[in-house]
């Protein structure tokens, strides 16, 4: 499942060459995308706009809500699954002309502008009606299935959260990259990935191994010195690829457990 974001990303006609290379697969404050959404709501979208979409974001969160009490870790994982199937790859585009044409079932104007923006967007115009917005407003808006968005409301939404995503991955890799060739240590990395990961909403920390929290807090706890034990000689680490693994949830670093609620 970490996997799917990164292929969406690789697939999306908005996502750079560089953007691609880095977002193979992806990666959510447990709380924050259970709370009223606050803060900042789409650079390109003026104040009254905002009051609109504010209140979408209240009633969607309160569904996400409701689903995270009712579905358990698996389960969520699985419609996260069905969303990028719906969102992205074929599926996605052999039902283009019908997702263009998708206009809200409303008279305000607001919320028609942005549906026409978002498709525009889609189709390689303009701009994403969404970008800037926080990593947890963007997932209410990705994986609510009630028709209150349009789907390229929604795969818009999906594309800034790999945008952001992508972002996040090439400041923490270098940030590895320094502290191991400085201290033989990775120790800040893994705090940082944690704390990543804990920021996520549940639908997206679900897409990750069950154990990933765990095998987290344990290489911190250990606060390991690679130069020391195994980074000697012809053992030296290959910090690039054991990052990647780290970040992607490789299944030969992290063991699938049992699902839990």
């Amino acid at each position: 499942m970490v996997n799917s974001l990164n292929n969406f990303a690789v697939c999306s006609s908005q996502t750079s060459a560089e953007t691609k290379k880095l977002t193979e697969t992806p990666g959510k404050n447990q709380g924050v995308s259970q709370n009223t959404p606050q803060g900042p709501i789409g650079n390109v979208l003026d104040s009254s706009t905002v009051s609109t979409l504010a209140s979408q974001l209240s009633e969607a969160s309160v569904r996400a809500q409701a689903r995270d009490a009712r579905l358990t870790r698996t389960e969520l994982s699985g419609m996260a699954k069905n969303t990028f199937n719906e969102l992205d790859s074929g599926h996605y585009t052999a039902n283009k002309s019908k997702h263009d044409s998708e206009v809200p079932d409303t008279d305000n104007a607001e919320l028609l502008a942005r549906a026409k923006s978002a498709t525009k967007y889609t189709n390689g115009l303009g701009k994403n009606p969404f970008s800037g917005m926080p990593r947890d407003q963007l997932a209410l808006i990705t994986y609510d299935d009630s028709g209150t968005f349009t789907v390229n409301e929604r795969r818009a939404a999906l594309e800034e959260s790999a945008k952001q995503e992508f972002a996040w991955r090439q400041k923490v890799v270098a940030e590895a990259e320094y502290e191991y060739n400085n201290t033989g240590k990775l120790t800040k990395f893994f705090q940082s990935v944690l704390d990543h990961y804990k920021g996520l909403p549940l639908v997206e920390q679900a897409q990750y191994p069950d154990n990933y929290e765990t095998k987290l807090q344990e290489w911190i706890d250990l606060d390991f010195n690679y130069f020391t034990h195994i980074a000697e000689g012809k053992n030296k680490l290959d910090i690039e690829n054991f990052v990647s693994k780290v970040l992607t949830g490789n299944s030969s670093l992290f063991d699938n457990a049992t699902s839990s609620k």
